[in-house]
């Protein structure tokens, strides 16, 4: 667990964390740890699945990032445990006079136990300063699923992200090797943002993983994932890395990302987590 830093009330910025662990007690999750300093804030525990399943839906208060904001959350799921991480709605990063904001997630996930990481969107505003940071180990026969949908810009007002940047690091490793390894800095105004190379013109990119079972065969699950397609015809594709499942998204919809992301999360969560696909109930709000 990442100790929480007493100097942080003192910031002149919002510095804010958040220290999360869930247990497994007699079949039941239970969150046995909530710790928190600044602006973020998990209310309570929800079960509307039943015990087997905590979930978490994480609030921040200012409802947005500015500059110099740094927000840290961390969680450990001990063994046997299965916590379900959400957020009420898009997180926006907001034009920066300067100073770079950031947000580091550190998940441990224990043997046999399972989180998913099911946040909204996250929109970049023009003239942002971000860096986001995630980092998920995972224990012998631990499961995780996890998405992240980026917006540049605020396209329905014509917002293009012309200036200041975003830089981002996700790696998720077991028992210490590396499964998944990614670092960017996308720049406002990069001409990478156009080019068939890097974005393609598109304002919105989305990364899926799903951890898959050492050694078991991913095709039936590939096929049944290929069967569900962006409503918004966007750029698409779902393959199989050795120990985890990708799917990504390039095109203009944040919605259409998403659904398409729950579409194959319910296609999903059966066959990876043995649990049936009940939609948080915050994501109807």
């Amino acid at each position: 667990m990442i100790p929480i830093d007493p100097t942080l009330q003192q910031a002149p910025h919002w510095e804010a964390e958040l220290a999360l662990e869930f247990a497994s007690r007699d079949g039941a999750t239970r969150l046995t740890g909530r710790r928190h300093r600044g602006p973020l804030r998990v209310q309570k525990a929800l079960y509307p699945e039943g015990e087997g399943v905590c979930q978490a839906i994480l609030l921040h208060p200012p409802s947005g990032i500015a500059g110099g904001d740094h927000l840290h959350v961390s969680a450990d799921v001990g063994a046997a445990a299965h916590a379900q991480m959400t957020t009420p709605g898009a997180g926006k990063w907001y034009r920066s006079g300067g100073p770079e904001a950031s947000q580091h997630l550190d998940f441990g996930v224990g043997d046999g136990a399972i989180l998913e990481w099911l946040p909204q969107e996250s929109i970049i505003f023009d003239g942002a300063q971000a860096h986001m940071e995630t980092r998920v180990r995972l224990a012998a026969g631990s499961r995780y699923l996890g998405w992240e949908i980026l917006c540049l810009g605020r396209r329905a007002c014509g917002e293009r992200f012309a200036h200041g940047h975003i830089g981002l690091h996700t790696r998720i490793e077991r028992d210490g090797h590396v499964l998944w390894l990614e670092r960017g800095r996308i720049g406002g105004g990069d001409p990478l943002l156009d080019s068939a190379a890097g974005w393609a013109g598109a304002s919105v990119c989305a990364t899926l993983l799903a951890t898959l079972s050492p050694g078991g065969s991913a095709a039936s699950l590939l096929e049944a994932c290929r069967r569900c397609r962006p409503v918004d015809g966007a750029e698409h594709g779902v393959t199989a890395l050795p120990g985890l499942l990708v799917a990504r998204y390039l095109g203009h919809g944040s919605e259409a990302a998403r659904h398409w992301f729950i579409a194959l999360w319910t296609v999903l969560r059966p066959l990876l987590l043995g649990r049936p696909a009940i939609m948080p109930r915050i994501w109807a709000t």
